[in-house]
This record gives C-alpha cells, structure tokens and sequence, in this order.
C-alpha cells in the first residue's frame, strides 16, 4: 500500500508521471481503438524494444565491447513456480473470495433484506442516467486523473489551509469562556438595553 501511495502522492515525479502517461495513453487509444488493436500495438511495440536491445548486446559480443550474455537474465532467473503450500493457500483465498461474493449476490438478488434490494436497485436506477451521458472508458479516464491529482491536491491544500486558519485567528484573544461585561461568555453580544430604540 505504501508504493501505491508513494506513486499517487507523486513523491518519485518520474515513476509517477510514467504510470500516469501510461494509463492515459492507454485510456485515449481504447477511446479510438479496439483493445484487441491496442493490445497487439503494445505487446508489438515491446517486443521491438526487447529484441532491438537484444541484438544491440549481441552486436557490442561480436564487436568485442560486451559479454554478449542477456539482458534480461535476471528476469529470466527469476523462480515463477509455486510450492504447494503457495498454491492451497492462493487456491483457498480465491475460493473464499468467491463464496463471499456469491452469498452478497445472493442476498441482494433474491431479496433476502427488501431495503438493500431497493438501494442497490436505486444506484443501478442512477447508473442508467450515468451511462446515457458517460460511457465507462470516459468516467475510467476520469477516475485516473482524479486519482492522481485529488491525493496531491488535498496534501498541499490541507496543509496551506492550517496555516490559514492559525494565522486568522487574532493572537490577543484571551479566556473567551471567562465572563464579559454581562455576565455571559466573553465576546457574546451585549443583549440590547430597554428604552435604547
């Protein structure tokens, strides 16, 4: 949860600004694209850049400037098999998960608590008037960028409107609970005087 944070609260500005382009790019070519189109332009455009770096570590073995060995050997070193205790674990974890999520179908759906079934109808009544003016790609590239720019946003504002606060409030203001001229707290107003009209 950290690294998320870290990577909404743009505290490394390259790491984020990357993600954030990324996402975006993405968002705006499915906008025009199908995903199957997008999908093999990006798996494309990776591959070029892997074996493009490949043949460069191959040209620089023949030209007696490297190793020759590949780059991305510690990726391909990496272990990607599961011990049994791994895969029980997992396997349990997404059982329960979809237990959970078949017994809240289930109370919603066949009406097991009226009110829920109706607030859940009423978000989905909303949702229709949602869809007509948005479609989802459209509120997804609006939650991206809300979701990069609100958590930055609230940090720097929260922080400049405590100094603002601490710096309206005078810094001669006394007791303000001990008793004024009337006999109320202090800087209650006076209450008006019979005959002052």
């Amino acid at each position: 949860m950290g690294r998320l944070a870290d990577l909404l609260y743009w505290k490394d500005t390259k790491t984020s600004g990357v993600v954030f382009t990324g996402l975006m790019v993405s968002l705006l070519s499915l906008l025009h694209f199908s995903i199957v189109s997008v999908a093999a332009h990006v798996a494309l455009l990776l591959l070029c850049g892997t074996i493009s770096l490949r043949v460069y570590r191959k040209v620089l073995h023949t030209v007696h400037r490297g190793d020759g060995s590949n780059p991305f050997q510690a990726y391909l070193d990496v272990d990607l098999t599961l011990t049994r205790e791994q895969t029980e674990r997992l396997s349990q974890q997404i059982a329960s998960r979809v237990v959970v999520a078949a017994t809240q179908l289930r109370h919603f759906l066949l009406v097991e608590d009226l009110v829920d079934s109706l607030k859940l109808a009423l978000l989905f009544y909303i949702l229709t008037f949602v869809g007509a003016v948005f479609n989802g790609l459209t509120l997804l590239i609006l939650g991206v960028i809300g979701l990069f720019t609100v958590p930055l946003l609230y940090r720097q504002h929260q922080v400049s409107a405590t100094g603002t606060q601490v710096a309206l409030v005078p810094p001669n203001t006394g007791d303000l609970t001990a008793p004024g001229p009337t006999g109320g707290p202090a800087g209650a107003p006076t209450p008006p005087q019979p005959g002052s009209d």
